[in-house]
């Protein structure tokens, strides 16, 4: 197993950035600052600016998008790490309708951003496949029925008849299709949002770490290692990648990672040999696979959670030996990329988005689903500073809870642990 480059992902390898945006340098002062250059953000930032509150800063420690936000699988769906199930149980079926229609109208608003900014993110508007790792059907039509009654979403059957043309594995018994889904290059959708809030006047800048946050007045003063920055609202969105600026809201998630690598370019001949579509994938497991088919025929494979950040190395061997469970004639592919990052969970798996009342915000905890959700969500932040709007409120019952690490992270390994034994007890069952 080798690595064709050490680019630090397949992303970063193909991204196109604008300018790089300088470090905040001396002492300036902005209505609202933003601490995070990730979706969340960067979302913020856009839907104020979208709303005329054009003096924002946004400060990244790094480069835009360094955290999950340009590692991730690219996938472009309705709904949070909370199941649909579970949703219900917690908001009541009005509540949860609604909450779960934000994220199938945040899919519409990435698309719509993607044609109104021109943005070149390689956005293929194809669907998403759900396939069943599992011979039992009960699952798909568990959630198909759950989707088609309480969500008013419709989800088509693929037999396996079907489904084979399409994913052209053994691995997979039946699937769902969902049609409001599409996949894109994280990264340069990220750097397309940023232009579109800078192309509106918002201020950002990069290789700014926030070091402390100090209250002045009715206001906070943000330090960072060159300047300060005194704003009346401060947004904390640092995701995985937390900022150490206040100990409740970094209490209140685990960053844990996931992996991900590209192949190497298959070819035509390869690439039908395994696929005859172009939507993303995921199965129905617990720990399950996702992927999907590259304008370049690369394939992008992702999978597993766990609370080590591994080497590239250690992430291709892993990974390659998932993917060939499910395409083992790609035994001799090569691996190109491979990279791991750090996503942000809450105990209760739903983002928290709130406020003291006094001016500091936070938006985290998208828990692996937060291409769209962020979006959702950063409007409902956006609405709520630029024109009051109460309905962030809704989600006070998702509020920060401790997360208890360091023994939170082991009780997340357990989890994953056991659910992948679940997992591996139902499949050697049916065999």
């Amino acid at each position: 197993m080798y690595l064709r480059s050490d680019a630090a992902s397949y992303y970063l390898a193909t991204s196109t950035r604008f300018a790089p945006l300088a470090p905040l340098s001396g002492n300036g002062a902005t209505r609202v600052a933003i601490v995070g250059g990730g979706y969340a953000g960067l979302n913020t930032a856009l839907g104020l600016a979208e709303r005329g509150v054009r003096d924002v800063t946004l400060l990244e420690c790094e480069h835009l998008g360094f955290g999950a936000s340009g590692r991730n699988g690219g996938f472009v769906f309705a709904g949070y790490s909370l199941g649909e199930q579970a949703l219900l149980a917690a908001l009541g079926e009005a509540r949860a309708r609604a909450w779960y229609k934000r994220t199938i109208d945040a899919v519409e608003l990435v698309r719509r951003r993607v044609t109104q900014y021109r943005i070149a993110c390689d956005a293929v508007d194809a669907g998403v496949y759900w396939t069943n790792w599992f011979r039992d059907p009960e699952v798909l039509r568990s959630r198909q029925d759950l989707l088609a009654r309480h969500f008013g979403e419709q989800w088509e059957w693929v037999p396996h008849e079907r489904l084979r043309e399409l994913v052209r594995s053994e691995r997979y018994s039946d699937a769902l299709y969902e049609r409001n889904a599409l996949h894109l290059h994280p990264l340069n959708y990220a750097n397309g949002i940023a232009r579109a809030a800078v192309e509106q006047g918002v201020r950002i800048h990069e290789g700014t770490p926030a070091l402390r946050l100090e209250r002045r007045g009715a206001g906070w003063r943000v330090h960072t290692p060159d300047g300060s920055l005194d704003a009346e609202i401060v947004v904390l969105a640092c995701g995985g990648y937390l900022a150490g600026l206040d100990r409740r809201v970094d209490r209140a998630v685990l960053p844990i990672a996931t992996y991900v690598m590209a192949t190497e370019p298959l070819g035509a001949e390869r690439f039908a040999a395994c696929f005859g579509t172009r939507a993303a994938i995921y199965d129905t497991r617990f720990a399950f696979d996702y992927y999907r088919p590259l304008n370049d025929t690369r394939v992008l494979w992702g999978g597993r959670i766990s609370i080590r950040d591994r080497e590239p190395m250690d992430v291709a061997r892993i990974l390659k030996r998932d993917l060939l469970e499910v395409f083992p004639q790609l035994h001799d592919v090569r691996i190109d990329y491979a990279w791991s990052g750090l996503m942000s969970y809450a105990r209760h798996q739903m983002p928290q988005l709130g406020t003291r009342g006094d001016g500091l915000w936070w938006i985290q905890a998208f828990g692996g689903h937060g291409v769209s959700s962020t979006a959702a969500l950063g409007e409902v932040l956006a609405a709520a500073i630029a024109e009051q709007d109460p309905c962030w409120r809704e989600l006070a019952g998702f509020g920060l809870v401790e997360s208890f690490r360091p023994l939170g992270f082991l009780g997340a390994e357990a989890s994953y642990l056991w659910y992948r034994f679940k997992d591996w007890y139902k499949e050697r069952g049916e065999r």
